[in-house]
């Protein structure tokens, strides 16, 4: 038989709640709470420390694409390894002919050469001396490749103007004079 809030006795015939099986009726904790929520909300640091940690160290690399020179490429290709992969270097001036699948040219780094071919149609910034990353792999000493990418920093100089825009063309009107209200 229990008190009620007020300190009185329970009636006889009054249910007191019965604790869930397995639970005990004392205090698990200081002050009557219980540890359990402290010990969830470790568990859930720990989880997020390791997901930030695999995609730092693990989920990230296989989207990270690296590209080889010219010199890298050709050395590799003397020692066998022929799979696909990205060759950077700068368009060769006076090396770009069309051909009837797309384009082809030589890239350089500066001390060797290599010639490219590919199938379709090259960016519209392709030209003599542009830095290029072509998606490819080795046909006998030529590379055939399949993506053109114009490869660029992030340095734009102060003579950078953008192309004026006429809003005329895309059907917006010139901005009307306001007046003031007391005109």
């Amino acid at each position: 038989m229990g008190l009620t809030s007020t300190g009185a006795p329970n009636p006889p015939d009054a249910l007191e709640p019965m604790p869930p099986p397995g639970a005990s009726s004392a205090p698990s904790g200081p002050a009557g709470r219980s540890s359990r929520p402290r010990a969830r909300y470790w568990v859930a640091a720990v989880a997020c420390v390791g997901a930030i940690g695999f995609l730092l160290f693990g989920g990230l690399r296989g989207n990270v694409v690296y590209y080889r020179t010219v010199g890298e490429a050709l050395e590799r290709k003397e020692n066998g390894d022929v799979s696909r992969f990205r060759l950077a270097g700068a368009v060769v001036p006076g090396s770009v002919t069309s051909t009837s699948e797309g384009v082809s040219f030589r890239v350089t780094d500066g001390t060797r050469e290599v010639t490219v071919n590919n199938q379709g149609d090259p960016p519209e910034l392709f030209a003599d001396g542009a830095p290029v990353v072509c998606d490819g792999h080795w046909e006998g000493d030529v590379f055939a490749s399949e993506t053109i990418l114009i490869r660029h920093g992030n340095d734009y100089g102060d003579d950078y103007v953008p192309p004026a825009v006429d809003l005329t063309d895309v059907g917006v009107d010139e901005p009307s004079p306001t007046t003031s209200p007391g005109a």
